[in-house]
């Protein structure tokens, strides 16, 4: 994107500079070429802007915040509440999540939509695959913190992160109510 607003630039100068007794013909180069580069600016795909607040959710753990039994509504409360709170959340389940809210697979898209969010942002991981790397790793790549109960003791040597403070969101529900050390 920037070398079609440089070429811009640039052409509006010159066709600026064939208004100039003597520079006229910079005129027939310029405005071609002008042309040529905002078409090129208007056509650029538009990229999302990144967030900047990115919180991974650890799926699996996150829906057993509620008397330890698997819930998405759970888990709809803490991306709900994180949403509300500026961060744009992304959600990493274990393959087995389908299976423990609804007795049968749920791919990327399904449970995004079950929890208002993008298919992009939801993520199962492959059947035999643990989630923890792919969490982790997601982390790392957004440069955000992670929310779970769980340490990532197996995984502190590779992604030593998870032992600064504040890396790790822990929360729970405590009488029905939602809390989240942020």
């Amino acid at each position: 994107m920037v070398v079609p607003v440089v070429l811009f630039l640039i052409s509006m100068a010159l066709a600026a500079l064939g208004l100039w007794p003597g520079f006229s013909a910079l005129t027939l180069l310029a405005v071609p070429w002008a042309l040529a580069s905002l078409i090129l600016i208007l056509r650029a795909p538009r990229r999302r802007p990144a967030a900047s607040n990115w919180v991974v959710v650890d799926g699996s753990n996150v829906m057993h915040w509620q008397d330890n039994t698997p819930r998405l509504s759970s888990l709809r409360a803490v991306v709900d509440h994180l949403t509300a709170l500026g961060f744009s959340p992304g959600v990493v389940f274990d393959a087995n999540a389908g299976y423990k809210i609804s007795a049968r697979y749920q791919h990327d898209g399904a449970l995004g939509r079950l929890l208002g969010l993008p298919a992009d942002r939801v993520l199962v991981a492959p059947k035999g695959s643990p989630a923890d790397p792919l969490i982790l790793a997601a982390a790392r790549d957004l440069g955000a913190r992670i929310v779970s109960n769980d340490r990532f003791r197996d995984w502190a040597e590779a992604h030593p992160e998870v032992t600064r403070p504040g890396h790790l969101i822990r929360g729970g529900f405590d009488h029905g109510k939602l809390w989240l050390d942020i």
